[in-house]
């Protein structure tokens, strides 16, 4: 099988390398990698030239600054990428982060895994963080969801879903599509990816602003999401937290701002989200 790897990054002159360097040190070589220099203004393009001018098999793409809005901003870069390639030529696709380092088996054992699997659709492994100079793993997913900055996708069920969508909440939105569509997503705990930078650091969207737009642009409707808020508030251990968020989802709806799910899909994550509500709280 064939990788396809879209890779976004904007000003990662400090971090591509370990990225870059990961993937020529990958024990499986079939695949072809695609930088798209989102709008640098440091020294990431002369990053990617060193790899672009001594493998063929990675290429660049340089784009004007997009809007730094999380999620639309990188899907927005990774469709760029993706429309430089021929999709037929590859049976994965992978969208990973400028940041992150990956075992040498990383690749070799996301292809077996494919190749025993038919019916997996999205396989990624586990994020971890350094701490006190230890590797630790991140925690802020649970251990069966593939985080974002590590995206293998099988080419049919990428396909099936109708690629990623520009908006936040795309990889959350990608997990729900593929199950209704009878494909697995499957986390290899032993697949262990270095993540150099903490992620959000760099937005400027204030915490309960982004869990209310977060909320908006997954599809969710005012009861789910008003539960989704009391969720992060009891968190926070903020009553308070709780009516900002609310009252940043409330703006997003009178404003009408545009979902880029359709309301079938919105109806499908609505109705994983309350399946889940209701066997975690009553059981049924």
């Amino acid at each position: 099988m064939k990788f396809l790897i879209i890779i976004p990054a904007h000003n990662e002159e400090n971090n591509l390398s370990f990225t870059l360097d990961s993937l020529q040190l990958q024990s499986f070589k079939d695949f072809k990698v695609v930088v798209v220099n989102d709008g640098s203004t440091d020294k990431t393009s002369e990053v990617i030239k060193k790899y672009t001018d001594n493998d063929s098999r990675f290429g660049t793409v340089n784009l004007e600054k997009s809007a730094h809005q999380p999620g639309s901003k990188v899907v927005n870069a990774f469709k760029n990428g993706l429309n430089t390639q021929d999709i037929k030529e590859f049976d994965i696709i992978c969208k990973f982060d400028a940041d992150i380092i990956l075992s040498e088996n990383y690749l070799k054992t996301i292809e077996e895994s494919f190749q025993n699997n038919p019916k997996y659709g999205l396989i990624g492994g586990l994020l971890y963080v350094e701490k006190e100079d230890n590797w630790v793993y991140e925690g802020n997913s649970n251990k069966h969801h593939v985080r974002g900055p590590m995206k293998a996708y099988r080419k049919e069920s990428f396909i099936e879903m109708g690629g990623l969508r520009e908006t936040l909440g795309w990889d959350n939105i990608d997990s729900i599509l593929l199950e209704h569509l009878g494909w697995k997503e499957v986390v290899i705990p032993e697949l262990h990816v270095k993540l150099i930078k903490v992620k959000g650091a760099d937005y400027t969207i204030k915490p309960a602003d982004y869990y209310g737009r977060y909320f908006y642009f997954l599809g969710l409707n005012r009861f789910l999401a008003y539960i989704a808020s009391s969720k992060e508030a009891m968190k926070s251990k903020s009553v308070s937290f709780f009516f900002k968020i609310i009252k940043s989802y409330e703006n997003c709806r009178s404003q009408k701002l545009e979902l880029k799910i359709s309301k079938q899909e919105r109806k499908i994550i609505n109705d994983k989200r309350w399946k889940a509500f209701k066997k975690k709280w009553f059981n049924i």
